[in-house]
């Protein structure tokens, strides 16, 4: 089941409760000494710097799978969220020796140094978003740079599934396939340990498959629901959208059900397929302009439609995918920050559910995100 560590942030005693956090992901992830320490230390680090620099907030500690959709060893992923004062100078943040409170200024660095991923988005009068992903060796990493900000390069999906593109039968090159990237946020309703809603994404060949499922009510029972359409997930993904929830509804038997909304992209052809059962939400960014995705009524496991009509549409470079439980209120706003179609996308996903919520609009279920976006280019 889908274990998030939600670790409100307001007093120095919440700090060890991260460091406890990151400790006990680190040991689902299967993380040795070394790297389980290096986890900790980050949480620790990020912790700290809500109390410093926000005047508190949020962490969320979760293992994830490769959001490359391939099978792999989990990572742990930490994502510091606050409504503080921003940064106005986030390149200048991230250097050693940097401090507005008077500390030695090695957090963020330390940070950046020790995970495999980085990224931070930050708006002055806003609030920040910082998120690192610490997996089971160190190795070289690439961190992405802007004059805007900072993103990370996040997990990204090899072109054309990690192989060369080789030449096409009639000796015409095969053609390039769009690299992508998957990223996203989970956040268990009232601190719960397990939460209701999950997602994941599976690779097969060129096909990347997105698939989030929220578990009727939550708690454990919601969760098995979830977990279940999870594990199916992988086991199928190289049906179409339509095929898998069907098979997702014979896995889900048993269970409380699910809404559930699958997405495909064949990253060779350019071609995005979506259909959904339930309320789960779905939008894509076609240039300027966002699209609503539409799924049909039903639960997944005990009422699916007799019929799944799939919705197809073109990807490029400039598409953002969004998929979200009913956790988001339903009249949140898609980002318009151009800052966050480059940054990871657990990043964007983690700002837009921070600025979806308001003390007048409380969070009244599990809440998750996940984001479809292309791998930036890397400008070394």
């Amino acid at each position: 089941m889908t274990r998030v560590w939600d670790v409100p942030v307001h007093d120095s005693t919440r700090v060890r409760d991260a460091r406890t956090a990151a400790e006990g992901a680190a040991a689902l992830a299967g993380l040795d000494g070394a790297r389980a320490a290096d986890a900790a230390l980050v949480a620790t680090e990020l912790a700290t710097n809500l109390l410093k620099h926000a005047r508190g907030g949020q962490l969320l500690v979760e293992a994830v799978g490769p959001p490359d959709g391939r099978r792999g060893d989990l990572v742990v992923q930490i994502a510091a969220v606050d409504h503080g004062p921003g940064m106005s100078d986030v390149p200048a943040a991230l250097g050693d020796g940097f401090s507005t409170a008077g500390s030695l200024g090695a957090g963020l660095g330390t940070c950046r140094r020790v995970a495999d991923d980085f990224d931070l988005h930050s708006v002055p009068g806003r609030g920040t978003v910082a998120l690192a992903r610490i997996g089971g060796a160190a190795r070289t990493r690439g961190h992405r740079e802007r004059a805007a900000g900072r993103t990370g390069p996040g997990q990204p999906a090899a072109p054309g599934g990690g192989a060369t593109p080789g030449e096409a039968p009639t000796g015409t090159p095969a053609p390039a396939a769009f690299s992508v990237r998957v990223g996203g946020v989970n956040i268990p309703f009232r601190g719960a340990e397990h939460s209701g809603d999950a997602w994941t994404c599976a690779r097969d060949g060129d096909l990347l498959t997105l698939m989030l499922a929220d578990g009727l009510g939550h708690g454990p029972e919601a969760a098995r629901a979830s977990t279940a359409a999870v594990r199916e997930t992988h086991r199928a993904a190289h049906l179409p959208p339509a095929a898998l929830l069907r098979r997702l509804d014979e896995a889900l038997r048993g269970t409380r059900g699910a809404a559930v909304a699958v997405a495909q992209l064949d990253v060779r052809a350019g071609r995005l397929r979506f259909a959904g059962v339930g309320n789960i939400g779905a939008r894509l960014r076609e240039g300027g302009s966002w699209r609503h995705l539409l799924s049909r009524p039903g639960t997944v496991g005990a009422h699916r439609p007799s019929t799944l009509p799939e919705t197809e549409a073109a990807w490029a470079a400039d598409r953002l995918l969004v998929l979200h439980s009913d956790g988001l209120p339903s009249r949140w706003a898609p980002p318009t920050d151009p800052r966050l179609f480059l940054a990871d996308p657990a990043v964007t996903a983690a700002v837009t559910v921070r600025d979806a919520g308001s003390s007048a609009r409380p969070v009244r279920d599990d809440t998750a995100e996940a984001v479809l976006s292309p791998t930036p280019p890397d400008p070394r």
